[in-house]
């Protein structure tokens, strides 16, 4: 009312040097909305941040439990370490045979007594085989129209001495002239055997490079004398270096020419290994053939029987080899497995007894905001760290192991690249897989049930 006094409490809105409501004209405010490239690239550095926190929490929570989290990655450590170690061995090994067949010489197979032996029965019906004896040798030798070259060795491990220097087991060989060439043994001082040292059963050693470097270690060997056991010999050439296999050395040996070996070493139950090199790739079948056919004919074995004799020639040496290894590779494959199952059902009971005790964190996350996806990420998050972890301690642990068997026992060994990211996948798939489970029970968990519960 005109002249009545407001109270203190009431005033206009002119009052308060404010302009009244319906002075203002409302005017809509036009945001414009965001391109499709910037909201794409919204939605994948928000992807990317719950993605980071998703992985920070999961790194905090191993961090808070060690001595689980070790005990839990036992069975993923184990599985990883074997199969990295089986792995290296595998590859290790067949670089060596490879290079070993290799070193047989070009196109050359083997005829043997024995071949390669698997088991016990097979060793025992080896034994009944007959020899291969020097004629065997010298027929094929002189019969042999496929051939470009057929040789022998005959061999022994005895004591060899040069004045006081000994050396125990040197493999003492009795070859044919052309058994290096043959063989690819190179010459890296003096000459090898000739075809004249054969005729005349010369006293002469061809030498490995360890009995040059134990017996002449300061002075030319040509010319010098070597003793095996009553006989003696004088050093004609050396050989280039084979290096060691599984811990022993490929240079302990002596090549003395064939006839004289059967002179002075020659025993009744010896046998020889023949070496047949074929001129070509293409003619190996029809050599094999050949010295088949001709050495079944000497031993008058029937057509509907088996070969009393074996013959090796690198494929058939390496296809063995893989068979081998295919199924030390399947052994290794099944311990491997165990491990791992343990290790993911360890890793799972872990994920459920954590979901447990962190019920009250679940039901804080989700009162904040955090939906049932954020906790299952979250969860496996945790589960497949925890199995990478494991991985990368395996790969550590079989790197360690590999070098260790390398440095103490000079075993071939080769860890693949494939096969320390093969275990680190599989690893890490294996604690995915296994906290599925997990991460479904925790995201399925009541936010209110959960912040009820005791912390």
């Amino acid at each position: 009312m005109p002249g009545e006094r407001r109270s203190t409490g009431e005033r206009s809105e002119g009052d308060l040097g404010v302009a009244p409501m319906d002075r203002f004209v409302a005017v809509p405010r036009v945001i414009p909305p965001a391109s499709d490239a910037a909201s794409k690239q919204g939605r994948v550095l928000g992807a990317a941040i719950t993605l980071w926190e998703t992985l920070r929490l999961a790194l905090d929570s191993l961090r808070a439990h060690k001595l689980r989290s070790f005990l839990t990655l036992f069975g993923v450590i184990m599985a990883v370490t074997t199969l990295v170690v089986v792995m290296s061995a595998i590859a290790g090994l067949n670089l060596y045979v490879a290079n070993r067949v290799a070193n047989l010489g070009a196109n050359v197979f083997i005829i043997d007594r024995f071949g390669i032996i698997t088991s016990m029965d097979e060793f025992q019906k080896a034994q009944k085989r007959p020899l291969i004896t020097f004629e065997d040798y010298l027929r094929l030798r002189d019969t042999m129209q496929t051939a470009k070259a057929v040789a022998a060795i005959d061999d022994r491990n005895v004591q060899t001495r040069s004045g006081d220097i000994k050396m125990e087991n040197t493999d003492v060989m009795g070859a044919s002239a052309n058994f290096a060439d043959v063989r690819n043994i190179d010459v890296a001082q003096g000459r090898f055997i000739t075809p004249a040292d054969d005729e005349h059963r010369s006293e002469v050693v061809f030498i490995g490079a360890d009995l040059a470097s134990k017996f002449f270690p300061n002075v030319d060997p040509i010319g010098k004398t070597i003793r095996a056991e009553t006989h003696s010999y004088q050093v004609i050439g050396v050989a280039e270096p084979f290096g060691s296999a599984f811990g022993q050395s490929q240079d302990n040996y002596m090549i003395i020419p064939l006839n004289t070996y059967q002179k002075e070493w020659h025993r009744q139950n010896d046998w020889l290994t023949i070496f047949v090199q074929s001129p070509s790739a293409e003619m190996m079948q029809a050599c094999e053939d050949e010295a088949r056919m001709l050495m079944r004919a000497w031993r008058k074995v029937p057509y509907d029987a088996k070969d009393n004799f074996a013959i090796l020639g690198s494929d058939s040496i390496m296809a063995l080899w893989h068979d081998l290894t295919g199924n030390l590779a399947f052994v290794a494959m099944a311990l491997v497995s165990v491990f791992l199952v343990v290790g993911g059902i360890v890793i799972m009971n872990i994920m459920l007894a954590s979901v447990t005790e962190r019920t009250r964190e679940i039901g804080l996350r989700r009162s904040l905001g955090a939906r049932k996806q954020h906790i299952i990420l979250q969860f496996m998050t945790e589960s497949a760290v925890l199995a990478a972890v494991g991985g990368l301690i395996g790969i550590l642990s079989a790197y360690l192991v590999v070098y260790t068997v390398q440095a103490l026992f000079s075993f071939p060994m080769n860890t693949p690249i494939g096969s320390v990211i093969l275990s680190l996948g599989v690893s890490t798939g294996v604690g995915l897989f296994f906290g599925i489970y997990p991460a479904m029970r925790a995201a399925k968990l009541d936010p209110i049930e959960a912040l009820r519960a005791e912390g």
